[in-house]
């Protein structure tokens, strides 16, 4: 496996060879300071560019990142709809395990990316100058955080309305949901407690329908 040393290389020159990239970005956890370092960790990459149509004309391109054992193209699948607008991006697992995660953006949208940025990010390369203030990478997006009593009861109530669709006459199927029951129980009561929450109604209510239903079809 190439290390991590290796893989930035060769990310940040083919980058600034091509004219046509003019801004790339690192996110995800290897950006963050704060977890200890994975060798399978995905690259997660941003490359700003001019022109997108000459890029997917064809995937040669690619070949200089290494030999692919398997390559998804998530914005030029039919089953399952786009949610990168006009970004256009690369999944590839390579022949020495590494992961590469690449994004293509239209430099014109740099604004909006880092607008909607989660915190993880690092400027590889800035070819123009175009980011005049420093960027930290930051994982306080992911901070825990103590949940009102709103988000609390929300929480509860999501939990226990949608158990209610996983009937099954199967009675392994039955006993995983009871086990789930009790977990989610045994911690939301403690939270409850711990912030002087009220512990809602729903519980009672859904496994008593619950137990009823299983009696009826299990």
């Amino acid at each position: 496996m190439r290390t991590e040393h290796e893989m930035m290389k060769m990310i940040i020159d083919f980058a600034a060879k091509d004219d046509r990239i003019r801004l790339a970005t690192l996110e995800g956890s290897r950006t963050n300071k704060n977890i200890s370092p994975d060798a399978f960790q995905d690259y997660d990459l941003s490359y700003f560019v001019t022109d997108m149509d000459s890029f997917k004309e064809n995937d040669h391109w690619l070949d200089q990142f290494g030999k692919r054992i398997m390559m998804q193209k998530p914005e030029d699948m039919e089953l399952f709809p786009s949610e990168l607008g006009n970004w256009f991006s690369y999944l590839i697992l390579f022949e020495d395990g590494n992961k590469l995660d690449l994004t293509l953006i239209l430099i014109n949208e740099v604004n909006d990316y880092f607008a909607d940025s989660d915190g993880l990010v690092e400027v590889l390369l800035d070819k123009d100058s175009r980011i005049e203030a420093e960027v930290i990478a930051s994982d306080r997006q992911y901070w825990i955080k103590k949940p009102t009593a709103r988000e609390f009861d929300d929480c509860c109530n999501e939990f226990w309305y949608v158990s209610t669709y996983s009937g099954s006459s199967y009675p392994r199927m039955w006993q995983s949901l009871f086990t789930c029951y009790a977990l989610f129980r045994k911690y939301s009561k403690a939270v409850a407690n711990g912030l002087g929450y009220e512990y809602p109604d729903y519980d009672q209510a859904i496994s008593t329908y619950t137990e009823s239903i299983h009696k009826q079809w299990a």
